[in-house]
């Protein structure tokens, strides 16, 4: 039992190689599903939601909500799935949502230039080698100023997984295989701490969204869903952090107890 998220670059079959493992690990793919939830809660039709992914992330300064309910809307959709566990996630900065989990075995694909031209080429009915690798750098800019501006990672930076594969030098069901065989190493397994933590993340992030317009600014922390509320500044007992408090006991039921610290 364990969860795989797939990082990859444009057009280095990232996609066919994260459905075909799920497949043999007889486990749950997900991936533009998140977004489409993240889009209801973000109250932004999809299709705007997916372009402002894929552009720079200044578009979103231009919606009403902003760069930090995106993520934490995204975080939300994504971890209610994973929560659940034996799942495939591929797509953008996976890996970044859930630092800290040691049951996720982070993969990165990456490819050289002249697959990745071959690919897009044959793929998009692109016919000049120019065109092709001046469409390939630009997404690769747009993705690192993504990963640079909104979550403050470099998106290949390989530090950063347990797992990169070239497929350059392997073949797809190669890397298939590979990532079958890493995930089964019980470092990857779940097991009840690894769980008890997704869970108290899930929870968090609920709670954080929750807190999400409420001054002053709080950090949430989670232990073994009990939740401690650390306001940025003192607060009185007449303040919104304090009156949310009892909505938030009612709208999460998982949480046991929540508690105001200093």
């Amino acid at each position: 039992m364990g969860i795989v998220t797939v990082s990859r670059g444009s057009y280095s079959s990232g996609k066919e190689i994260a459905e075909k493992a799920a497949q043999k690990l007889g486990y749950g793919c997900i991936s533009r599903e998140v977004i489409l939830e993240a889009s209801k809660e973000f109250n932004i039709p999809e299709i705007k939601l997916t372009q402002a992914f894929e552009d720079a992330p200044s578009i979103l300064d231009r919606f009403t909500h902003g760069k930090k309910k995106y993520i934490a809307y995204t975080q939300a959709a994504l971890l209610k799935h994973l929560t659940r566990d034996n799942l495939v996630y591929h797509g953008f900065a996976g890996h970044y949502f859930v630092q800290g989990i040691s049951h996720v075995l982070k993969v990165l694909i990456i490819a050289g230039l002249e697959y990745r031209i071959s690919t897009v080429m044959e793929r998009d009915k692109i016919s000049k080698k120019e065109e092709a690798s001046r469409y390939i750098k630009r997404i690769d800019e747009q993705r690192r100023k993504w990963g640079q501006k909104l979550y403050g990672i470099e998106p290949w930076d390989p530090g950063a997984y347990d797992l990169v594969l070239n497929i350059d030098k392997i073949t797809i069901e190669d890397a298939v295989d590979t990532i079958c065989l890493i995930s089964g190493l019980r470092q990857f397994q779940t097991t009840p701490e690894s769980k008890n933590a997704m869970d108290d993340l899930a929870l968090t992030v609920k709670v954080r969204n929750f807190l999400i317009d409420v001054k002053p600014s709080v950090e949430v922390q989670i232990e073994n869903k009990f939740v401690y509320l650390k306001p940025d500044v003192p607060i009185s007992q007449e303040s919104e952090i304090v009156n949310k408090m009892g909505e938030i006991m009612k709208t999460i039921p998982d949480i046991k107890g929540i508690q105001v610290v200093k």
